[in-house]
């Protein structure tokens, strides 16, 4: 724009007052996403808890049962792999309490490196890596346990379309977090 249409811009004039009232209430408003914090960090917390509860309960009931066999391995197996599943949500819900809590609430907070969100970009991508991991431990889980039924051919293609994606993923993610420290002079 030229100095001539800046000046002839009418902006409405807002008495100081209630810009100062407006200002504050949408200030303050940030400390709203304390709920969005501490129930992420709490579901975080009851899905740790809770995961090593059934996992020391598999462990108690598999040292008294005392059966060894091939089904029972499967079944540990299983049980684990789904175990490490709920773990891997509960890091979700971490990274999301703690990736809001520094967006809204105090950005100077002292985590590591790989913790540390400057924007909406960082947590989302941080999401996505995390829930693609959540996603191929849940298709082990199922390969595991269902592999039996399905023909080789089936199993070993479906088994390369999830390498081809988690590939894509890890690829994709690594050239945003390197473009993203680029910009931000990391």
């Amino acid at each position: 724009m030229t100095e001539e249409r800046q000046q002839g811009v009418r902006w409405p004039v807002v008495p100081a007052q209630e810009a100062s009232w407006v200002i504050r209430l949408f200030s303050s408003s940030r400390y709203f996403a304390i709920f969005a914090v501490i129930g992420s960090f709490l579901s975080a917390v009851t899905l740790y808890i809770y995961g090593a509860l059934v996992v020391v309960q598999l462990i108690w009931d598999t040292l008294v049962e005392y059966r060894i066999s091939v089904a029972g391995v499967k079944h540990l197996q299983v049980v684990f792999i789904e175990m490490t599943d709920v773990f891997l949500l509960g890091t979700v819900l971490f990274i999301v309490a703690f990736g809001l809590y520094q967006l809204f609430l105090q950005p100077d907070l002292p985590v590591p490196a790989w913790l540390k969100i400057h924007d909406l970009d960082q947590i989302t991508v941080r999401l996505v890596e995390v829930v693609g991991v959540l996603l191929s431990v849940t298709f082990l889980a199922f390969a595991v346990e269902e592999a039996v039924g399905t023909s080789l051919l089936e199993f070993g293609v479906s088994v390369a379309i999830v390498i081809a994606a988690l590939s894509l993923l890890l690829v994709v993610s690594h050239r945003l977090s390197a473009n993203h420290g680029s910009s931000q002079g990391e």
